[in-house]
């Protein structure tokens, strides 16, 4: 199984980017899908949540302007920014627990960086 992110880069304070999160491999189903962010310096931290159901859940200081989404059918994950903020920036990772025919368990992508300037 690979998790692959894209959709990160530089953008201006109050701009927007949308970074998507696809699953790859032999996959049986997809429970949680969470997307994180990791600030130089800081502690990696828990950004959006969404169910297999759909329910969703934001860190305080995002909501309101982000927006997670899934799309079973691509086994992909959806972050939508609006309103960026300088404080936005860090490496986002995408987090999916995925369902093997051998194992259920957390998978990482690579992580993307988004960039965002004053």
């Amino acid at each position: 199984v690979q998790l692959v992110e894209s959709g990160g880069g530089l953008v201006q304070a109050g701009g927007s980017l949308r970074l998507p999160c696809a699953a790859s491999g032999t996959i049986v189903s997809i429970n949680a899908m969470v997307w994180y962010r990791q600030a130089p310096g800081q502690q990696r931290e828990l950004v959006a949540t969404i169910t297999s159901g759909g329910n969703t859940n934001y860190v305080d200081s995002v909501k309101g302007r982000f927006t997670i989404s899934r799309d079973n059918a691509k086994k992909t994950v959806y972050l939508q920014m609006n309103s960026l903020k300088p404080g936005d920036t860090a490496v986002y990772y995408c987090n999916m627990k995925i369902a093997t025919t051998l194992y259920l368990r957390n998978y990482w992508g690579q992580g993307t960086q988004v960039t965002v300037s004053s």
